[in-house]
């Protein structure tokens, strides 16, 4: 559709790829697709950037595979893009210089499970639903939920968090060692499955949250934790989206060790009870989950009471069941989808910041106040417990008002938590979405970044126009 915004870059003149094409076809034969269809799926994500497919997708089956692909991308300086199930939020996987997208999805094996040390090795195109499955008969889990059933490999890219992050950290937190294929082709290893170590600079860390513009991930050796004797699930609602937000401060200034706490608004609370047909009350609301012991869970339940009373939190409901609490947690990763239903014609566009827990009910407040006076639909849900949240906005993408009208609160929004001392986005990346924030949130420390860039992929061929926008100087 003409009237959406346009990405980055999208009125540059692609290179022609044509040789490396042909070099990437004559190695893997029918593994390499230049069928539009294909090239379209791969290009286009959960964004509303228009879409700009890749040149060709080469569905690889091994790092090997990956490592040959990279130095062919390299050699005739042709862009390569990682993808892994497409959840991304805000444009990761476009190409806008085209280019080849390296399909991971196939490499999906988990290789090794070390039950003594708590940790697992997989390959990028594991989920964490497929993981945790595998995991079922030992007794450990991986905790990392962004909703989305997502790719480990993806997850690694964006850093990703999500419902549990409040306990259990996010992929920073879980993430051991990594193996990479960089920019020339070279397969390396960062870490390894100690739990820490002193010894050089942390390249795992450096790629972490990368995007795919610094390596493409081909192994991952992760934390797993073990699932607790007792997991108590509930909700409390509130008379404002202030109080929710000042109950979660306490909590979290407490100590409580709460494995997850979540909000939603009054808007996205009637979009669950239409989508899941729930008869919730439709205030500001917060779903809780306690992991530990009985006695142990009891007594954080016990504590949570009293925090919440003193906001005026009412009808605490809490229960050990299993289905109960699958049924809970269920409604909240349909967000998404039950938001979208409110509006069904328009098109739903995710964002999320995030801030220090003791600006928390500021950012949403004031956040709440702005969507309200715009006269938008954009319910508001939350990893609150570590101060992020999101907002997903239903824009009528033909309507020119609508779109500049979600973008400036997008705008706000990012710059709100900016100025809190936060970050414009908590777990969606940059992409192509967020580059005019990054210099406002990273100042000279941008350059650096750049300076890194450059040295570990001197001629710009992966993941180009992603996190900030790239000279096509280096493309030719």
């Amino acid at each position: 559709m003409s009237s959406l915004p346009v990405s980055p870059l999208s009125d540059t003149v692609k290179p022609d790829h044509s040789a490396a094409i042909a070099a990437l076809k004559s190695r893997f034969g029918k593994q390499l697709s230049t069928n539009t269809t294909v090239r379209e799926q791969h290009g286009h994500t959960m964004t509303w950037l228009a879409n700009q497919p890749p040149d060709a997708v080469l569905t690889v089956q091994d790092k090997n595979q990956v490592a040959t692909a990279v130095e062919i991308c390299n050699q005739y300086q042709m862009p390569v893009i990682a993808f892994g199930i497409g959840s991304s939020l805000e444009g990761q996987l476009n190409a806008p210089y085209g280019g080849l997208c390296i399909d991971m999805h196939a490499m999906d094996a988990i290789l090794q499970v070390n039950n003594e040390d708590l940790t697992v090795t997989v390959q990028p195109g594991v989920t964490r639903e497929q993981l945790n499955h595998y995991l079922r008969d030992t007794g450990l889990f991986f905790p990392i939920d962004p909703g989305a059933n997502a790719s480990i490999g993806g997850m690694v890219a964006t850093r990703a968090s999500g419902t549990n992050a409040v306990r259990y950290g996010t992929m920073k937190d879980v993430v051991l060692a990594l193996e990479v294929v960089t920019a020339s082709g070279e397969i390396v290893r960062t870490g390894t499955r100690a739990k820490k170590s002193a010894a050089g600079y942390d390249l795992t860390r450096l790629m972490i949250g990368s995007e795919g513009t610094l390596g493409i991930v081909t192994e991952v050796t992760l934390k797993l934790f073990g699932i607790s004797e007792c997991i108590g699930s509930g909700i409390c609602h509130f008379p404002t989206i202030e109080d929710a937000c000042q109950a979660v401060m306490l909590t979290i200034q407490m100590c409580l060790p709460i494995a997850r706490i979540e909000l939603l608004d009054a808007m996205q609370i009637k979009a669950c009870n239409q989508y899941a047909n729930l008869e919730l009350a439709e205030t500001p609301t917060l779903f809780v989950e306690f992991h530990g012991t009985e006695v142990s869970v009891r007594e954080q339940v016990q504590i949570f009471t009293g925090i919440i009373e003193e906001f005026g939190g009412h009808d605490f409901a809490w229960d050990t069941s299993e289905a109960e609490r699958k049924r809970l947690w269920q409604a909240r990763h349909n967000a998404y989808h039950a938001s979208s239903a409110l509006r069904p014609e328009a098109s739903a566009l995710s964002t999320d910041a995030c801030v220090p827990i003791s600006r928390l009910a500021e950012c949403v407040s004031e956040t709440a106040k702005d969507i309200e006076v715009s006269g938008m639909i954009g319910p508001i849900v939350g990893h609150v417990g570590d101060g992020n949240f999101h907002v997903l906005l239903l824009v009528d993408t033909n309507n020119p008002e609508e779109i500049a009208t979600a973008d400036g609160i997008i705008g706000r929004l990012a710059k709100r938590a900016i100025e809190m001392d936060g970050t414009c986005t908590g777990e969606h990346g940059i992409g192509q979405g967020k580059q005019k924030y990054m210099q406002q949130e990273h100042g000279n420390a941008l350059a650096l970044m750049q300076a890194i860039k450059t040295a570990l992929d001197p001629n710009n061929i992966l993941n180009p126009g992603k996190i900030w926008p790239d000279a096509l100087t280096t493309l030719q």
